[in-house]
């Protein structure tokens, strides 16, 4: 029996309200409107920023509405679509994005960007175009993170705010395309601008950061120097491409003058995937006066980054990036493309496979550092 235009019942994770574990409940979820599309979930990551979102609000990140289905970084395939839609259909497989892609705004017509603003007030306050979120249950509006929420065995997302891949590519894979794997590798290849016979160092071992290591290696950098507390990720990052491991709790000094010491007076790039102003900072410092860059890639949204200005006046460049820089709608199929002609990792940074009832499991695998990336299947 199909379920065109049918409310569908279905399990998510729901998180009631900040700081407590999520709940899976038995939800409902509306029929697409115009220019919308419902997709049966398969597969999703657990990103850091889910677990930032519910245990850090008001400490780095804005408060979301409540209740909230988290999830990001999902893969799956079109159920049905509202009115206008052209591009999708059902059975399509699909990944839904973060990061829309309108095609017709300013920012969308520029090279320069891959910032879309359609529709963005809403889906950070957790609904779509006409204010509302197509998730509900026990009589009550549940919000979706970011205008995806991937952690529900079905969900509405808007036209532009979702991408086409090929049929077969595997979801339980190329899931993580949808955030951390694309973020850490276009800040190195795209924000950064990594250049062959250069060095980097890479601050943070999680997923988007050895993502960054792998975008390094992959531009070609000869020196790349990955830095983390917890050295059980320096193997891991061996296998995406660094070459020199440091632990700054094996210092007495600062992480920054260890590396500037170790390269003769900086490295080209740095690549911060922490979201901690202290190491953003660190990351900075340890750049190259006359020319080296350092990007920001980890996530916070309340806290001040102090740095000294002679650090930039002396040349060096501080730049953020937001979804490595990829114009998401057109890009995400391309890496799709890489990964499945094994120019591009995915298998490897996958450490632990559960189902949806253990997506708290997955959550304290994530704080305790035993994962990279755990993948939910639905």
């Amino acid at each position: 029996m199909s379920t065109e235009g049918q409310v569908i019942k279905c399990k998510a994770a729901v998180a009631w309200e900040p700081g407590k574990p999520l709940s899976i409940e038995d939800v409902e979820v509306a029929p697409p409107k115009a220019h919308e599309v419902r997709i049966k979930v398969v597969a999703t990551g657990v990103c850091h920023t889910d677990w930032a979102f519910l245990y850090e609000t008001g400490q780095g990140m804005n408060p979301r509405p409540y209740p909230l289905v988290l999830g990001h970084e999902g893969a799956g395939v079109v159920e049905s679509v509202g009115p206008g839609v052209t591009k999708f259909s059902p059975g399509d497989k699909v990944i839904p994005l973060f990061l829309p892609q309108c095609g017709e705004c300013e920012r969308c017509r520029s090279p320069k960007t891959n910032l879309c603003k359609k529709n963005w007030a809403n889906t950070q306050m957790g609904v779509l175009a006409d204010g509302t979120s197509r998730i509900s249950c026990k009589g009550q509006q549940v919000y979706q993170f970011t205008g995806v929420s991937s952690f529900s065995q079905y969900t509405v997302v808007a036209d532009i705010s979702v991408t086409k891949i090929r049929d077969d590519a595997p979801l339980d894979k190329v899931c993580l395309l949808g955030c951390g794997v694309s973020t850490g590798y276009g800040a190195a290849l795209n924000t950064g601008k990594v250049e062959p016979g250069s060095s980097c160092a890479v601050f943070g071992l999680g997923g988007v950061g050895l993502a960054a290591v792998m975008g390094c290696q992959v531009a070609g950098a000869t020196r790349i120097i990955a830095v983390d507390i917890n050295p059980d990720k320096f193997e891991k990052a061996k296998e995406f491409g660094a070459t020199e491991f440091v632990n700054p709790k094996d210092h007495s000094k600062p992480i920054q003058e260890v590396l500037v010491e170790m390269t003769d007076g900086g490295v080209d790039c740095a690549l911060e995937c922490v979201g901690s102003v202290a190491v953003m900072r660190a990351a900075l410092e340890s750049t190259r006066d006359a020319w080296g860059t350092c990007v920001i890639v980890g996530w916070t949204e309340t806290e001040d980054m102090s740095i000294t200005v002679m650090n930039l006046l002396m040349g060096r460049t501080l730049k953020g990036t937001y979804f490595g820089g990829w114009k998401s709608v057109e890009s995400v199929p391309k890496l799709v493309e890489d990964y499945m002609n094994k120019k591009l990792k995915l298998d490897e940074f996958v450490t632990h496979n559960l189902p949806l009832d253990q997506i708290n499991v997955a959550f304290d695998l994530l704080k305790s550092g035993k994962s990279i990336r755990t993948i939910i299947s639905l």
